[in-house]
């Protein structure tokens, strides 16, 4: 669950900090977008995992305006080494969650800014900077902001996994047991959507999608996401049942009900 942080700290004018964040990577990514650029494969030969020129200077965008305004704060980001926390607080940033989307000109990636107190997060952003949508995670409540409008998020009640609408990224990127885990709660389901990475989650905050289930994520990955979902009166949690902050193997419901039934499965492919 998100934590609560000490009375003393500034949460709302941090979360409005946190979107001037957003607006600078959107500033930085947007030109690059659907344009040629550079693509460069991280993950060297038989394997693809892909950064961009976009992805570096969105992320050097956010840290330049994290170290002016908040120089004891922690930075821990996909593209570049960590900076040491002086203080109880790190930002934890993907500056492009859906690297392959945004090579492809699809616009369901998305800019991840995650705020942690003593290494729990406390605010997230989800940002669609090219659709002009923000969700955004603090305290008890999660909003989409889009066009000058404030709505308030709500998960969707879905009672049963065979009214659920589904999602992961690639089911490709199961391993081990993981892949029978999927399978099983996908047979059941009554819609599966693939490709959406982090976007995925923005929607089930939002009662379009209920239940999203992935593997192999890093903490800049999901450290976002926990406080937009949890925000909405969704669930996030490992496959044990456990905290997601470190990322992992990952499960995020609208409904407590359906997390329990998918939980269920996924167990027996949970990683100890």
């Amino acid at each position: 669950m998100t934590e609560t942080i000490p009375p003393s700290a500034d949460l709302p004018g941090l979360a409005r900090f946190a979107e001037t964040l957003a607006d600078a990577a959107g500033a930085a990514a947007l030109p690059f977008f659907r344009s040629e650029f550079v693509i460069e494969n991280k993950a060297g030969d038989g394997d693809f995992d892909p950064v961009t020129e976009a992805d570096r200077a969105a992320e050097t965008a956010i840290r330049e305006k994290i170290e002016a305004a908040y120089p004891d704060h922690g930075i821990e980001g996909e593209e570049f080494p960590g900076k040491r926390a002086e203080s109880d607080f790190t930002w934890t940033l993907d500056p492009i969650d859906g690297t392959r989307a945004f090579m492809c000109g699809l616009p369901s990636w998305t800019t991840l800014i995650a705020l942690s107190w003593q290494g729990k997060p406390v605010l997230g952003i989800i940002d669609q900077p090219y659709l002009r949508e923000r969700f955004i995670g603090f305290g008890e409540k999660s909003v989409l902001k889009q066009g000058g409008s404030e709505t308030v998020l709500r998960t969707k009640p879905c009672e049963h996994l065979r009214q659920a609408a589904l999602s992961t990224t690639d089911p490709k990127l199961f391993t081990g047991g993981e892949p029978g885990a999927f399978e099983q709660i996908r047979c059941t389901a009554r819609v599966t959507r693939y490709g959406l990475d982090a976007y995925a989650y923005a929607m089930l905050a939002q009662g379009g999608l209920d239940l999203v289930i992935e593997a192999g994520l890093s903490a800049h990955d999901v450290r976002a996401l926990i406080p937009v979902v949890e925000g909405a009166g969704g669930v996030i949690t490992d496959w044990r049942g456990g905290d997601p902050s470190d990322g992992g193997q990952i499960i995020a419901a609208g409904d407590a009900r359906l997390h329990d039934q998918a939980m269920v499965s996924l167990r027996r492919a949970a990683s100890f």
